[in-house]
């Protein structure tokens, strides 16, 4: 994983338009050109953590970082044009922010034969070496493509006759009571806000998992262990897919 420290290189790299899984900044940095790189960060939709001054001297080594570490990607992304002709399985995720999250639905989504793993560009963790180790050696053989815009790279996969199930707690349809088709793609929230509302519309079903108790939802990467494994159970059932009902 590549680190870049300093406030200066840090800058150029984010005003070159380099993609950057996340920017550190230490709690209590303070300043004009501190300020004016969170900042750019933020309009550029670069993930920021604010971390103990000592974090920042863990990543960057010995480099002077004056309060701003960078992360590029541990791993190198693929376009969407390398999801196969013959994908039956394809998991977007819509803004999953904790890399360790983001590692084991990687993990669950491989075992549970994904051919592609679609993360957005902005606001969402990339492929950090946290992700790759949560992962446990699936980012080798899973693609992971990142995307500009989630609602545009639906419309391109509907247009490959893909069907679109997304799972949020308001779903109209049990995720165990629907009839998956195939080539499917699965959308799945982030954290805490779920699904957007403009890629929930270009969804053609939205499942949701019954909870037996007060609490609402499930981790997200629990939920895409329950909703991945039941697609491939139905799937094989049925023999490869049905059109749904």
């Amino acid at each position: 994983m590549d680190v870049i420290a300093g406030i200066h290189p840090v800058r150029e790299a984010l005003r070159a338009g380099r993609q950057l899984d996340h920017v550190l900044v230490a709690r209590g940095a303070g300043g004009q050109r501190i300020q004016e790189l969170i900042d750019l960060c933020r309009r550029n939709g670069t993930l920021i953590r604010f971390e103990p001054r000592e974090a920042l001297d863990r990543a960057a080594a010995k480099a002077n970082h004056q309060g701003v570490v960078a992360f590029a990607a541990a791993h190198a992304y693929a376009d969407l044009d390398a999801i196969s002709e013959s994908a039956r399985l394809v998991v977007i995720l819509d803004g999953v922010e904790d890399p360790h999250n983001l590692g084991a639905i990687i993990r669950t989504a491989h075992a549970a034969g994904a051919d592609a793993i679609v993360i957005p560009e902005r606001r969402a963790s990339g492929l950090t070496e946290t992700v790759t180790k949560a992962a446990a050696g699936a980012v080798e053989y899973l693609p992971i493509v990142r995307a500009v815009n989630i609602s545009q790279t639906l419309e391109k996969l509907k247009q490959r006759r893909f069907w679109v199930y997304g799972l949020d707690e308001r779903g109209e349809q049990l995720y165990n009571e629907t009839d998956y088709a195939t080539p499917s793609v699965f959308v799945l929230g982030g954290e805490g806000h779920g699904l957007h509302e403009h890629v929930r519309r270009r969804c053609d079903v939205v499942v949701r998992i019954p909870m037996a108790g007060p609490i609402a939802s499930l981790n997200v990467s629990v939920a895409a262990g329950v909703v991945l494994f039941e697609w491939r159970r139905r799937v094989n059932v049925a023999g490869g897919g049905s059109v749904p009902r």
